[in-house]
């Protein structure tokens, strides 16, 4: 597989995933983020910032596209502290972890193409 279609392919997971998430399963959102005693307004900031970062990853501009890569990273980079400092099950941060790992490789590859 070439780099160009991985990196396309990484770009629709980031994608659907936080599609997924932050309008199918919103509901779950809204639960956790009161279950870390995070206040409306950050979880609601989060959500923004999701969907910023992912039109910046599909843009035209390559330094849109760093920045959509960087900020999807520190973000579930964020999510996945949270997750152990809350001491939850491997299993719920997993899917941070994995975003976390996928913008990493993504920035990586859409770097050395």
């Amino acid at each position: 597989m070439n780099s160009l279609l991985l990196l396309t392919s990484i770009k629709c997971i980031i994608g659907a995933s936080i599609f997924f998430v932050w309008v199918i399963r919103y509901e779950n959102i809204k639960k956790e983020f009161e279950e870390y005693a995070y206040p409306d307004w950050l979880r609601d900031f989060v959500g923004i910032l999701k969907f910023i970062f992912f039109l910046f990853i599909v843009a035209p501009h390559m330094e849109l596209n760093i920045l959509g890569y960087l900020g999807i990273a520190v973000l579930m980079g964020a999510a996945f502290l949270t997750h152990l400092k809350v001491k939850n099950a491997f299993h719920k941060a997993l899917p941070s972890l994995s975003l976390l790992s996928l913008s990493i490789s993504a920035l990586y590859l859409f770097l050395v193409h």
